[in-house]
């Protein structure tokens, strides 16, 4: 049995790497467990975040390498074909490359005094007398118990660690299955405009997407709430009306799958010596399956209280529920305001879908959104955008939808 002293952090991706940044340069001694071998692979998440949040979070501009590109707009597709645009007047976001912007944060977490195991595997935690006091660890097919004042559990969405913590897993009938690949020699391709799809016959329950990182090169890929998402992505490439004159003598490669959260936080993310981040806690956004900001922002967070913890002596489910506190006070409206416009969108047919955008067309809620800087806080935004008539069309409209789908 090896000692950690005081946390012990699950996971090396982003979540994982900030929040044992924050705790190791405020002078604690963490231990990162990661399964893989290497920082950063396998990459499943396309990397298109806020350039707001990455500033919010002190981690912009990154440095070279690590943003491929950046965008000033977005095309959405309807179901129908139909394209809606917003066309904004400086880049709100950026696609970075994600095995390189992991990679940065564990450097960064190293130079702070956090120590890294990779190629570890937590198979469980250590509980006793009701506190969670380290991790179960699998090493070249051996397990070693190492003994922490804390845990910080940010293995991503398999929630394993979190049962055993005795806090409730993530809502499984929110989650969709996403497939991520590179692609080449795209056709027509606008670089600085992320392009979304919607519609049930290729990615039932979310979207496709092309993110562009040069004029030739993007990352495809598309989340879906039933039907395989290999097969999905092949028919959305070969058939889709406006995808396929783009895509149909592209390369395809570096092809993953995962599955993505859309059901809202978890309900409670800490217990006696354990607090929970990232996808682990379902901290991701529920409208867009964004997820790097929003748990960046929650591990942050989770450092501070975690600290103050540590330093009290007192790492108890009372004095680690400042945590879940705090994060609400940040996040929680927003994630109110995504989860319900998630489940207004679920119920939505494709009809219905395309009548809300031919709505946004003729009303011309381009124009309103031409502004739009703050795309975390979507709740907010929306707050922001209520006083343009244009908006107020358009919201009385879903509001109309949501009723008369929610009665």
């Amino acid at each position: 049995m090896k000692t950690v002293s005081d946390a012990a952090v699950v996971g090396g991706g982003p979540c994982g790497s900030f929040a044992a940044y924050n705790l190791a340069r405020l002078g604690f001694v963490v231990t990162v467990f990661e399964e893989h071998h290497e920082i950063g692979v396998p990459s499943h998440c396309p990397g298109h975040l806020s350039i707001k949040g990455l500033k919010s979070l002190g981690q912009y501009p990154l440095g070279k390498g690590i943003i491929v590109n950046t965008f000033t707009g977005a095309n959405l597709c309807s179901p129908s074909g139909k394209e809606f645009s917003v066309h904004l007047s400086s880049p709100v976001t950026c696609t970075v490359d994600r095995a390189s912007f992991d990679r940065h944060l564990a450097e960064m977490a190293e130079h702070a005094g956090a120590h890294y195991q990779l190629g570890s595997r937590v198979d469980s935690l250590i509980v006793k007398d009701g506190y969670v006091k380290g991790v179960a660890v699998r090493q070249n097919g051996n397990t070693e118990e190492f003994l922490a004042r804390l845990v910080i559990d940010a293995e991503g969405v398999s929630s394993r660690l979190l049962k055993q913590s005795g806090l409730n897993a993530l809502d499984r009938s929110m989650v969709v299955n996403a497939v991520q690949a590179r692609i080449r020699n795209v056709k027509d391709m606008e670089s600085n405009m992320v392009e979304v799809f919607l519609g049930n016959d290729y990615a039932p329950g979310f979207y496709a997407w092309l993110i562009p990182e040069n004029d030739d090169e993007a990352k495809v890929g598309l989340a879906a709430r039933t039907g395989n998402p290999r097969e999905l992505l092949q028919r959305f490439i070969l058939k889709h009306s406006i995808a396929s004159k783009k895509l149909t003598s592209a390369k395809l490669s570096q092809m993953v799958f995962h599955p993505i959260t859309l059901g809202g936080p978890i309900p409670k993310s800490f217990s006696n010596g354990f607090l929970a981040v990232g996808d682990a806690a379902s901290q991701v956004k529920p409208t867009t399956g964004g997820g790097v900001i929003f748990g960046m922002s929650c591990a942050k967070i989770a450092a501070d209280v975690a600290s103050e913890a540590l330093r009290a002596n007192d790492v108890s489910s009372r004095s680690l529920s400042e945590y879940q506190k705090r994060w609400t006070n940040v996040w929680g409206f927003d994630v109110k305001t995504m989860l319900r416009m998630r489940k207004l969108l679920n119920r939505m047919s494709d009809e219905t879908m395309d009548n809300a955008i031919n709505l946004c067309r003729r009303v011309g809620l381009n124009k309103a959104l031409e502004g739009v800087q703050e795309i975390d806080f979507q709740g907010q935004s929306l707050l922001h955008f209520m006083r343009s008539p244009r908006m107020l069309t358009t919201l009385g409209y879903f509001l109309y939808l949501y009723l008369s789908i929610n009665p």
